[in-house]
């Protein structure tokens, strides 16, 4: 017999999918809301082109500085928190070799082998730091251009999300026409997005294609039915 060798794959773009995710889901849902809600109240499909292009510029800044903010505040937070641990380790080591040893009692160390992993870990200084932050604290230090990168991924994901149910309209077709386009498209398109990340978050691909497809149809549908009774009014 062939001893097979175990290959693990795990996937590490965690961050970035869901950044994709953020922006890709937003960019697809409100303007195609959008753009469907002006189609009930006026009558030029290049009216609704220009609304639209300036949603998706101002939504995209918006959730790119959104991302940059929650990034920076995750960074802030950490490195207020490394700085307390320091400090902790510093001036009240007995209590931080305490919650050493309660967090290696978790694992089902007892006696002398949970004496030895505490003494190895108290040992050094920027180990024990370490070990608090991650075992203590669940906090894992952040990349430093992660504020930049989400800024960028979460914009430009709401920009190309965005472009997609705006695309009839600037062909200049007739409204209705440009109206069940934009919905076909859009639809189809946020199927398929809902399938690739259901891929990646482990749920059944179908499941999150017509999740995401139903979500989407009825954020459209509700804009639209709004402006046709603000345009009924007039």
């Amino acid at each position: 017999m062939y001893a097979r060798t175990h290959i693990e794959q795990h996937f590490t773009g965690s961050e970035t999918i869901r950044d994709v995710v953020i922006g890709m889901s937003d960019g697809l849902t409100v303007p195609f809301a959008l753009a469907a809600g002006l189609s009930g109240a006026v009558d030029n499909s290049f009216v609704v082109l220009i609304a639209g292009i300036a949603e998706v510029a101002a939504g995209s800044i918006a959730m790119g500085l959104g991302g940059f903010l929650a990034a920076r505040s995750e960074a802030d937070h950490y490195k207020a928190e490394l700085e307390r641990e320091w400090r902790e380790v510093r001036e009240l080591p007995e209590r931080e070799t305490e919650e050493v040893r309660a967090v290696f009692r978790r694992y089902g160390l007892d006696g002398e082998p949970l004496e030895q992993a505490t003494r190895a870990v108290t040992a050094q200084p920027q180990a024990w730091v370490d070990f608090m932050m991650k075992e203590e604290l669940g906090l894992e230090k952040p990349n430093p251009k992660r504020a930049l990168t989400s800024a960028l991924t979460i914009g430009g994901s709401y920009i190309v999300g965005g472009a997609i149910p705006l695309i009839p309209y600037a062909l200049r077709l007739p409204m209705t026409s440009a109206l069940l386009w934009s919905v076909a498209v859009t639809l189809v398109a946020l199927a398929v997005f809902g399938a690739i990340k259901a891929r990646f978050t482990g749920i059944s691909m179908f499941k999150g294609a017509w999740q995401t497809a139903l979500v989407g149809g009825l954020a459209a549908g509700v804009a639209f039915a709004i402006a046709r009774l603000v345009s009924g009014l007039e």
